[in-house]
């Protein structure tokens, strides 16, 4: 059964907060892993767990970085991943399932933006590596350790999903690179990544959902000159974010809200924003958002899944 792309009335908005969403909820006992959970998204997205009592591990490409930024939170830890190496995926995922722990939650909210032309791996590009390929290898060897009372995954995707819908030709980019365009690729990957997942998992007590953050200012434009943003209009004149854009405690609300509302039971697969489930776009305008049709087709999304083992070497979920 596909989750049908509409509003269910959460209650919060575009200006709800991580602690809003988590107001009132005991998450003591609750073991969740983010990645890029020390820095922007992901750091307010970490500080918040903690608060509602969730005990959280943090895997980061730069431990040491992770561990100053982390430093005097109790109940984080840090692990070494590099997402766009499948081998160090492999070796965390084993580690962690060496400790016996099952996990509540699974944040997948690393990635990178608008890069360089980056090859990785067997000359993979890095945006579709990294973003995708790489959290689906994590999801997919962690699958033993999901709690079999029930576990949600979360993947952070983009209103970017509007530029590009998956280039089944030439997903890696072989001819024409455009870093807007790999971006874009990653974030309708991300989205069918966690219908297809919903629908592996759902008879195992696994649900996975896709969110759009919202448009926030953070580490993650590190590859995009200043002068850039002020073209895009992200910011005004003296560097203050554009209206519309939001705090990055504002910006991890509905990852966490899609990972722990009780009103999303029985809606996996569901792409949403401004803690809500959205409804499909009605214009081009990122801003406004919504979910693109390429991004909620699940044929596509089966595609994409049987690609992704080709290309990782794992088997059917």
């Amino acid at each position: 059964m596909i989750t049908e792309q509409q509003k269910i009335g959460s209650g919060f908005s575009a200006r709800s907060t991580a602690d809003d969403v988590l107001a009132g909820r005991d998450l003591a006992g609750a073991t969740a892993l983010v990645t890029g959970g020390y820095s922007g998204l992901g750091l307010a997205t970490t500080h918040a767990l903690v608060r509602a009592g969730a005990h959280v591990v943090v895997p980061a490409r730069r431990p040491e970085t992770a561990e100053d930024a982390l430093r005097g939170i109790p109940g984080t830890e840090v692990h070494a991943l590099d997402l766009a190496d499948l081998e160090s995926v492999r070796v965390f995922a084993e580690r962690f399932l060496e400790t016996g722990r099952f996990l509540d939650l699974l944040i997948n909210g690393a990635g990178v933006m608008a890069c360089p032309e980056t090859r990785v791996g067997p000359g993979w590009e890095a945006h579709f590596a990294v973003n995708h390929l790489g959290h689906f290898a994590l999801a997919h060897r962690l699958r033993p350790a999901f709690a079999p009372a029930g576990a949600r995954v979360v993947a952070v995707a983009s209103s970017g999903h509007f530029l590009s819908d998956i280039r089944w030709a030439d997903p890696h980019f072989r001819t024409g690179y455009d870093r807007w365009l790999a971006y874009a690729q990653s974030k309708t990957a991300n989205a069918l990544f966690a219908l297809h997942l919903d629908r592996l998992g759902s008879d195992l007590g696994l649900h996975a959902f896709a969110v759009h953050p919202g448009s926030i200012l953070t580490p993650l434009q590190r590859h995009i000159p200043r002068e850039e943003w002020l073209a895009q209009g992200w910011v005004t004149q003296d560097g203050t974010p554009a209206a519309g854009f939001k705090t990055p405690e504002q910006g991890a609300a509905t990852a966490l809200w899609a990972a722990t509302s009780p009103l999303l039971e029985g809606r996996g697969g569901a792409y949403c924003q401004d803690c809500d489930i959205a409804e499909p776009a009605t214009s081009d305008d990122m801003l406004i958002g919504g979910v693109k049709p390429w991004a909620v087709d699940p044929d596509a999304a089966a595609r994409l899944w049987d690609l992704s083992c080709e290309l990782s070497g794992l088997s059917a979920f």
